[in-house]
């Protein structure tokens, strides 16, 4: 058998972590070591190597094509080796990391997830929100549900739920007195809530997209404010600030306990869904595949008695 090159395992972990964070002192604060330290170690794999990994700014470092090679192979080979201990624990494990954004959290997830707790008591989850792509290898997240149009090359990926999009605001605003709601073009005379995460991106509708397709004349289509998330915009309009465009799934709990309502029938349909993101190799990861269960029966209204489908067509 061939003996096993004695690898100097503690450099090769500072250099993974050193490529991955573009920095010394980011990898040190993720090693718990100091900046020097982490430098000692690369060097001392350099001079191991024969070669060099880094070039050195005076404020910065780039990898090397070798740096570049080697960088690639550390991570893959890391991520397995995490995978090789999740499936070692999986059968007792007792917690889960779901990573998913602010209002999927908000407004469909929380809402629901006394439910799974209820089935799975011994099961803990953590809810980590943000929308930046998902390092499971190494960042320890187990399941991401992310808003989007589901390329995520090298990981499994399933569709959760479809996102069609229509106006909502609060009851308030179809009150006696104020402009009335009874077509699009009356939306001439409200105040439109606007969020980015529509801008830019091909077959996301925007208000624009959603007048034309309704057929509503009159209407400026830019004046109102801009909100950096879909969650802050539809708070606004649980407020009664003004009429946003929902997406059914983060709407669903509004309309369903009153406080937003849909004003008009006309849906749209959206090139952004919700997906159940995972990495590859944990088919049975008994934790995983408990929550995916849930996820699938909850989104199709088999747990809570109410598709997402139904609250779009009110």
């Amino acid at each position: 058998m061939k003996p096993r090159h004695p690898a100097p395992l503690n450099a090769l972990r500072a250099f993974e972590a050193a490529a991955r964070c573009s920095s010394f002192q980011a990898a040190a604060a993720q090693l718990f070591v100091t900046p020097a330290a982490v430098s000692h170690q690369v060097k001392r794999l350099e001079a191991y190597l024969g070669v060099e990994l880094f070039q050195r700014g005076h404020r910065s470092i780039e990898l090397t094509s070798e740096g570049e090679a080697l960088a690639t192979s550390l991570s893959q080979l890391f991520g397995q080796l995490d995978l090789a201990l999740d499936r070692v624990t999986a059968p007792t494990a007792a917690h889960l990391r779901v990573s998913t954004m602010e209002s999927f959290a908000a407004k469909w997830l929380a809402p629901r997830l006394h439910r799974f707790h209820r089935d799975c008591p011994d099961l803990k989850v953590r809810i980590e929100t943000g929308n930046e792509p998902v390092d499971f290898a190494r960042g320890g997240i187990d399941v991401a549900i992310r808003y989007g149009p589901g390329d995520y090359p090298g990981l499994c990926v399933e569709r959760l739920m479809d996102a069609p999009v229509f106006p909502v605001c609060a009851p308030s605003l179809m009150g006696d007195g104020l402009p009335p709601l009874t077509s699009p073009s009356d939306l001439q005379h409200h105040t439109l809530l606007h969020d980015e995460s529509a801008a830019g991106r091909p077959g996301v509708p925007d208000w624009g997209a959603w007048l034309e397709a309704a057929g509503a004349s009159g209407v400026d289509a830019t004046r109102g404010p801009v909100f950096a998330s879909i969650y802050l915009a539809q708070e606004a309009a649980v407020a009664g600030h003004g009429i946003a465009l929902g997406v059914a799934p983060l709407v669903e709990e509004d309309l369903q306990r009153g406080r937003l309502v849909k004003p008009f029938d006309h849906s749209l349909a959206n090139a952004y869904a919700f997906w159940i993101v995972r990495r590859d190799g944990t088919d049975n990861h008994q934790a995983i595949d408990a929550f995916r269960r849930w996820l699938r029966e909850e989104a199709s209204g088999i747990r809570s008695g109410q598709s997402v489908a139904a609250a779009a067509t009110r």
